[in-house]
């Protein structure tokens, strides 16, 4: 399709697109928790049915993690779609007494709390895998400061929106556009950072060529270098989903400031981390989202240069 073309069109879905937000606004926060599961089931279930080009590249991530696809792929790609919408559902849903909901909705661990009393401020790592928007503010209930990244996603209202949601129980947002200077400003008065790093970023906006499952990715080397330059230690975590619909943070491993003056090691093991928990979890995890592209061309000077840094870390 042509880029004139799909501007017209998104042109004229932009009204749709608003009336989509507020009807989602006015009716996830006016739901019981119980209600909220109930109708991100269902909403899941049509994503699912509708989304051919999304259950394309789950398939596809699957195969890629296990070198082929599981027995009960359809099961895990289905139940994958829930976890994504939910944690979206939540994200609007705290939009309206953020905090007493977040307190409802998920716990951290033993060693979370004891981590997070015992430093300040931390990096925290994580990626898209079980409900990603609570790890911060759960995080902030423990009395941290913490700021996030957020990126453009949808339209410009869906930002705000989920912007307003990450805001309403007092941690701080940053659009990613220009947030170097505000993240390193942040850490050095001792606010805690909370970023996800399971998607890929361009080599050209600071991307770094790390193996995740086998293959070379570039992902963001932030969390080691902030945590390098403000002398914080790094905890990667993810928020397991519970039985009864809460979620509860984990931390997988945490690692000393010094740790993170190898900026590549460091990232590769973030990624590492998070890698064994999708592993093990991989319904948790947003499928439907190309993690390996083509586009980012991995060339022979990137490869002779990821093979040297894992040797030297070998």
């Amino acid at each position: 399709m042509r880029p004139r073309i799909k501007r017209k069109l998104r042109k004229l879905r932009l009204p749709f697109e608003w009336l989509g937000i507020g009807l989602g606004f006015l009716v996830f926060t006016f739901l019981t928790r119980r209600g909220l599961l109930r109708l991100c089931d269902f909403v899941s279930a049509v994503m699912y049915f509708f989304d051919r080009r999304g259950r394309t590249y789950a398939l596809e991530n699957l195969k890629t993690m296990y070198g082929r696809l599981p027995k009960n792929a359809g099961k895990i790609v289905r139940r994958s779609y829930r976890n994504m919408a939910r944690t979206v559902g939540y994200a609007f849903w705290t939009c309206v007494r953020g905090r007493r909901r977040a307190l409802a909705s998920g716990e951290m661990c033993a060693a979370g709390k004891a981590f997070l009393a015992a430093n300040k401020p931390a990096v925290t790592v994580s990626g898209h895998i079980g409900c990603w928007e609570i790890l911060s503010q759960l995080a902030f209930l423990e009395g941290h400061a913490m700021m996030s990244v957020a990126k453009d996603i949808g339209s410009k209202g869906m930002t705000k929106l989920l912007m307003k949601a990450r805001k309403s129980i007092g941690q701080e947002i940053v659009h990613a556009d220009g947030a170097f200077r505000v993240l390193m400003a942040g850490i050095k008065s001792g606010k805690s950072l909370g970023l996800l790093v399971d998607q890929p970023v361009d080599p050209r906006d600071g991307g770094i060529w790390v193996r995740f499952f086998g293959h070379p990715v570039p992902v963001s080397a932030a969390p080691a270098f902030f945590a390098a330059k403000g002398k914080a230690p790094i905890v990667t975590a993810w928020s397991r989903p519970l039985r009864d619909g809460r979620w509860r943070c984990e931390t997988i491993a945490t690692y000393p400031p010094e740790a993170a003056r190898d900026i590549w090691s460091m990232t590769q093991r973030c990624i590492k981390d998070l890698e064994g928990i999708v592993r093990r979890h991989p319904s948790c995890w947003v499928l439907n989202y190309r993690y390996f592209r083509k586009e980012h061309k991995f060339g022979e000077a990137d490869r002779k240069q990821l093979e040297e840094r894992e040797a030297k870390a070998r």
